[in-house]
């Protein structure tokens, strides 16, 4: 194979697939997740669906290339960013934006009643042109097209009211991917700065590009049959083999993988905080932990397991503080005062990363002033120069998109602020830590509520904050931003970015469009009655009923709040000092920011095998026995991604289907 043009450019026919399979999924989702309730092809941030179709194109393209001496129809960097612009999109159809989206457009009208007063509380406010304009087009929604079943799809589409969606789409579209563009540019910004830098590791990528380079070496076979790795697959294989006939067939035993370790905990005293206590065993997590760096790792579980203790702590100290301290918040899981010092600790380390950034901005600000001066760049998708003026654009886009439906200017930079802040820190972790499921603890408008109050928003500013909020900045499990992070780790080294570039933008405009499309025609052709969205709706309606309540009384700063909050900002101003001062020093800052995200409560125990046998290895068998034992962890990635794509088939024919992994 000729490794020199064909491994750092990347042809045409790559960019073209990776569309088409990125639009397929973009289509089908919907159906699968809430209609089927089949094993989610996201869920994540090392999305199944994409990895399921990798994995099968790179053995179809190997095998292909043992019986054909021409070159390959696709080499291992291009099912590289193949895979790369599906992962991008495959959030965007559910919960990285479709999942509530049209659920969030309609509550104010379809739950509205005497008892809740929303006809005359909220929906004076609403501005007009974010909601379809017409209450029988709300109620089609929910009950669906009459006969609506019989019909086909194409016959479905034409049925829709368009001209009553069209307005709303139209501007919800524009603030969609006026963000995705201000993600792009914030990606581009610092993508330099974290790949060349900082030297940044990248867990969740590690997989694919072993198989990548696997593949453009003409090694994948031997790779695959690695024994530590084909080991790994058996494990898994059989855990999953075994637990999803029991799913079908209850007579059959189960192997346990969900442990409730906290009934061996006391309701009261030091361990009080364990008293729920879960123990998740998913291999693929434990491979992905395995795969981060020991001190990362480490950090993960060791500060979940000191937020507990906090908990016990503070009440065998006295300081039992009742979650009504907490006020109204938007925060997805926050439930305690003391959660609330993730947001000083979110606030210090953007702040952190800014400053280790100094240079490299420095250089940006130089590079967009001086023209002509253009400095060597490394993984950014175009200049650095260019994607600073594009984020300045983005911004001012932004923020008249908000003025234009009545948020005050100053309201809108700061919500916009907090709102990309959060963001940014979020990639960092997910990214740097290989979570593959993150949540948000606090939601971004938290933070201005715990210092300022509900009275820094108008009303109206109130209600917008938060819908936006709802719809691209909370639930951040599917975030098309921490993709387009590892995007640029995969365009390191490809001499043709702007081919990718044009990918990637029209992938993400392809991406809304047919993610709308497809949810809406599914609505309208069984009634969103009898999709399985009630989740969806009880977090939907959960953000108006906390807006109505902070309408009619304006919530204040929190005394427990903004205490928790300094504290969180003044432990991870010291962690970052430790952190930089002493290369010794065994704990990772960002650990501290996942202490009580619930992805914690799944994945902690995952983290914590992977360290361990991360570093048990590297003790007692040095480098040359971390580099075998890896294939092992390796093999329980793939397992676990291709007994998910199995029991997914299985369950297209089947009432329901066994989940794999977490939804």
């Amino acid at each position: 194979m000729d490794s020199g043009a064909t491994q750092d450019r990347v042809r045409l026919r790559a960019i073209v697939l990776g569309l088409l399979l990125a639009v397929l999924l973009c289509g089908v989702t919907p159906f699968n997740n809430a209609y089927q309730n089949g094993t989610p092809l996201a869920g994540g941030h090392f999305p199944f669906a994409p990895f399921f179709l990798f994995f099968w194109l790179s053995v179809g393209i190997a095998a292909l290339g043992r019986l054909r001496s021409s070159s390959p129809l696709l080499t291992g960097r291009e099912l590289f960013v193949v895979w790369i612009l599906m992962a991008i999109v495959s959030g965007i159809p559910y919960t990285g934006l479709v999942r509530t989206f049209f659920i969030n457009l309609t509550a104010p009208y379809h739950f509205a009643s005497i008892g809740n007063r929303w006809q005359e509380t909220l929906q004076p406010l609403l501005p007009q042109g974010w909601y379809p304009q017409s209450q029988e087009t709300i109620e089609l929604l929910y009950r669906g097209l009459e006969g609506g079943r019989q019909m086909g799809w194409w016959q479905v589409f034409l049925s829709i009211p368009w001209e009553t969606w069209l307005p709303p789409l139209l501007a919800w579209g524009a603030f969609v991917l006026l963000c995705y563009w201000v993600m792009l540019c914030l990606v581009n910004l610092f993508s330099h700065q974290w790949i060349a830098n900082e030297k940044m590791n990248f867990p969740l990528l590690r997989v694919p590009q072993l198989m990548e380079e696997a593949l453009t070496q003409n090694r994948l076979g031997r790779f695959l049959a690695d024994r530590f790795l084909v080991v790994g697959l058996l494990v898994t294989i059989l855990v999953h083999l075994v637990n999803g006939l029991h799913f079908y067939f209850p007579e059959i035993p189960q192997i346990p993988t969900l442990i409730l370790a906290g009934p061996y905990f006391p309701k009261h005293g030091l361990f009080s905080g364990f008293h729920k206590l879960k123990i998740y065993i998913y291999p693929a997590f434990i491979g992905f932990a395995f795969l981060t760096p020991r001190q990362i790792s480490f950090s993960f579980w060791f500060f979940f397991l000191v937020g507990g203790l906090l908990f016990g702590l503070l009440g065998v100290l006295g300081y039992n503080i009742p979650a009504a301290a907490l006020g109204i918040t938007f925060g997805p899981t926050l439930a305690r005062p003391e959660e609330t010092q993730m947001i000083g600790a979110y606030g210090v380390f953007f702040f952190f990363i800014l400053w280790l950034a100094r240079y490299h901005i420095k250089g940006v600000l130089w590079d967009s002033f001086v023209p002509g001066h253009n400095r060597s760049t490394q993984g950014e998708y175009f200049s650095a120069s260019l994607s600073f003026w594009g984020l300045i654009l983005g911004a001012i886009g932004l923020t008249f998109w908000c003025s234009h439906y009545g948020m005050p200017l100053g309201e809108a930079l700061a919500l916009l602020g907090v709102f990309f802040m959060v963001l940014l820190v979020a990639s960092r972790v997910i990214c740097q830590g290989g979570i593959a499921y993150f949540t948000l603890t606090a939601a971004p408008t938290d933070g201005i509520l715990a210092f300022f109050g509900s009275r820094f928003f108008t009303n109206i500013g109130l209600i917008m904050a938060a819908v936006m909020q709802k719809v691209m900045f909370v639930d951040l499990r599917e975030s098309v931003m921490p993709s387009l992070v590892h995007g640029a780790k995969v365009n390191e080294g490809i001499r043709n970015k702007r081919l990718i570039l044009a990918g990637t933008i029209a992938a993400l405009l392809a991406g809304v469009v047919v993610s709308f499309v497809a949810m809406l025609t599914l609505c309208h052709k069984y009634g969103i009655g009898d999709l399985r969205v009630d989740w969806a709706t009880r977090t939907t309606l959960g953000v108006y009923e906390n807006v109505q309540r902070l309408l009619d009384v304006p919530g204040e700063p929190r005394e427990w709040v903004f205490i928790f909050s300094a504290v969180g900002a003044v432990v991870m101003l010291v962690l970052v000092i430790v952190y930089q001062r002493f290369y010794w020093w065994p704990i990772h800052p960002i650990g501290y920011l996942t202490t009580y995200s619930s992805a914690m409560r799944i994945l902690w125990f995952s983290f914590l095998v992977g360290w361990l046998c991360n570093h048990l290895s590297l003790r007692y068998g040095g480098v040359s026995l971390f580099k075998k034992v890896r294939f092992f962890f390796v093999g329980l990635i793939i397992g676990d991604f291709l007994m998910a794509g199995g029991w997914a088939l299985v369950g297209l024919f089947t009432y329901a289907s066994y989940q794999v992994l977490p939804g």
